[in-house]
């Protein structure tokens, strides 16, 4: 398993709402994640054994963007 963080323009609840059935219903992509809203660069964490485009796949489709960052 492997935490990957990303930056990303989830900024609210209402925005977690909305990407939420995107990353909950891919258990085989993401296995946990949770983004911090309180920071600049609204870090989304996840953790994961695929990589960091498909994190990133799901985060599109859901509307935002994702930076992964290291």
């Amino acid at each position: 398993m492997t935490t990957l963080k990303f930056k990303t323009n989830i900024n609210c609840g209402g925005c977690i709402a909305k990407v939420a059935p995107f990353m909950n219903e891919k258990k085989d992509v993401v296995h946990s994640w949770k983004v911090d809203t309180s920071t600049p660069d609204r870090i989304l964490t996840v953790e994961t054994e695929k990589s960091a485009a498909d994190v990133k796949a799901l985060v599109i489709a859901a509307g935002f963007n994702a930076e992964e960052i290291s």
